[in-house]
């Protein structure tokens, strides 16, 4: 029987486990946000967008806007501030390597002429008054 190797302080099964119930897509964060634009824009959208550099959580053909709606842990909103915390170099690695794939995916993105944005979980957590949804509104206005 193959021995299993840590990445943490539990088995590598164990953790596969845990991580494959980590929602990548219909978070409930995007899915508030989501309905908000669906309110305050009768614009159309789509959602989860595969055939995009980075897959887009919404996107604006028509307009050109590309919406991310990155999480904070997984894209390391103010990563250099708590890595030191992490213990192991697997989950440093991993957050590094997220956060230099969104930065040229919004390198290519821009220059194929889209506009990106980017928008934090705790800035939509936090966000009672629509205001990202707003701003996102403001943007495709004025486009």
């Amino acid at each position: 029987m193959k021995s299993e190797r840590t990445v943490d302080r539990i088995t590598i099964s164990a953790r596969s486990v845990l991580m494959s119930k980590v929602k990548s897509k219909k978070t409930k964060f995007e899915i508030e946000f989501i309905f908000s634009l669906k309110r305050n824009t009768r614009l159309k959208f789509e959602t989860n967008v595969t055939d995009l550099q980075g897959k887009p959580d919404i996107v604006f053909r028509k307009q050109k806007v590309c919406i991310f709606l990155d999480s904070d842990f997984w894209h390391g909103w103010q990563f250099p501030r708590w890595k030191h915390k992490m213990k192991n170099k697997f989950w440093v690695d991993k957050i590094t390597n997220n956060r230099r794939r969104d930065t040229l995916t919004t390198k290519k993105l821009r220059s194929q002429g889209w506009q990106v944005v980017r928008i934090w979980e705790h800035q939509l957590r936090n966000d009672k008054e629509l205001n990202c949804a707003k701003k996102v509104v403001i943007l495709l206005k004025d486009l």
